[in-house]
């Protein structure tokens, strides 16, 4: 059996390739971190591979570092703090073709390293484990996050993604060095990992799944990093936001077209079903549903052009074609067209009034004219002011071809 410090010795990694890097973010696991590095050196020396451990270190002060390094790892000391931010420094420290990450809690099985490798070797990007397929030992994970949380948001991300993924948030993953670089990760708190997988996703990289075991953690009673609920709404929120489509686009068509479908039929009269009549409120509420929706498009589009901006969306060759034509001016002549048409049924209204010698009017008359105009009036305002928002995106978003 080859000696692990041998395998993590700085110097002997730049002389030689070495094929796997085991990544363990580490915040104060002092009573489990060395049994980690001896599970995994033992399992990639059986395996008969180059290898090294690398400790990425998030601020440890219970002697966690001095106990990875005896135990032969090398440890990267992270300052800035996240979970995220651990994970990137420790992989940018990497050297290894392959990158393997994992908890450094004991409750991940690392004998099972080379299953992970052998896929990346079959030709995966990411192998990601599946705990559901491998076992989940009793204990070791909360009843609300075995069947409602993680259930619940892996059906998301193979709703919003299409993705076959099982387990989105397995822990112990292991990916290549190559597909790393693609992803550009952005993220710095407990979203990376679903940043990672999205990205993946994304690019079309070509993800497998590996059955592994989830054991209790080795922590003795200290409470875990993970917080179900406050981490659960971090990784929802992010898939929504990093799927605009979902948040804002369907959603806000949706209500644009039910919205243009009701008060078209509203407009030439009130309406009867059965026995309830529909007249000028379920006109304003349809309306403003219009108004609602339109507003969530603009949203779609701005979300879409900052996540291309900032990186955190890869290139999209169609979206940038279109954006070219989406300008500025564009904008402005649209909804000036709306607010002219605003402008006209409101002074019509106007007219219905003088006709009227300014007194009382039947509301079930005007507001056919007041409700269509003052939605005119609102959407021409929102087109120019989203334009004008969009054009200050612009700005960077033509600068794409610097993001990898």
């Amino acid at each position: 059996m080859s000696d692990p410090q041998a395998n993590t010795d700085t110097s002997d990694i730049q002389m030689r390739q070495v094929e796997v890097s085991v990544v363990m973010p580490c915040l104060n696991e002092a009573r489990t971190v060395a049994f980690c590095i001896r599970e995994a050196a033992t399992a990639l020396d059986a395996f008969g591979c180059t290898y090294e451990i690398v400790i990425a270190d998030n601020g440890s002060t219970d002697g966690s570092r001095e106990i990875a390094a005896q135990a032969g790892a090398r440890v990267v000391p992270v300052t800035e703090k996240g979970y995220g931010h651990a994970l990137r420094a420790g992989i940018a420290a990497a050297k290894g073709r392959f990158v393997v990450m994992g908890d450094a809690d004991a409750s991940y099985d690392f004998s099972h390293v080379p299953r992970f490798v052998e896929a990346l070797r079959a030709g995966a990007n990411l192998a990601m484990g599946n705990r559901f397929l491998g076992g989940v030992q009793p204990g070791a994970m909360p009843w609300k996050n075995r069947y409602i949380g993680n259930p619940l948001l892996s059906g998301i991300g193979r709703l919003f993604f299409r993705s076959g993924v099982g387990d989105f948030h397995c822990g112990l993953r292991a990916f290549s060095a190559e597909a790393y670089q693609r992803m550009n990760l952005r993220t710095t708190g407990m979203e990376f990992a679903s940043e990672m997988v999205i990205k993946a996703m994304i690019l079309h990289l070509r993800i497998v799944e590996v059955p592994t075991v989830l054991r209790p953690d080795g922590r003795g009673g200290r409470a875990p990093h993970l917080r179900p609920w406050r981490d659960g709404w971090r990784h929802l929120r992010f898939m929504l936001l990093y799927s605009p489509r979902w948040l804002f686009l369907y959603p806000g068509v949706l209500l644009v077209v039910l919205g243009l479908l009701c008060s078209a039929t509203l407009l030439s009269g009130p309406q009867r079903i059965g026995g309830v009549e529909f007249d000028i409120n379920t006109l304003l509420f349809a309306a403003t549903a219009v108004q609602i929706g339109a507003q969530a498009i603009g949203f779609a589009v701005c979300a879409k052009v900052y996540g291309l901006r900032t990186g955190l969306l890869p290139r999209d060759a169609r979206f940038e074609s279109l954006f070219k034509h989406i300008t500025l001016e564009t904008g402005i002549v649209c909804g000036g067209l709306f607010v002219l048409i605003g402008l006209a049924l409101a002074i019509g209204s106007v007219a219905y009034w003088k006709a009227h010698a300014f007194g009382q009017l039947d509301p079930r008359q005007v507001m056919r004219w007041v409700i269509p105009g003052a939605t005119c009036l609102a959407l021409g305002v929102q087109g120019v002011l989203v334009s004008f928002f969009l054009s200050v995106l612009g700005l960077k978003v033509r600068g794409l071809d610097d993001h990898p």
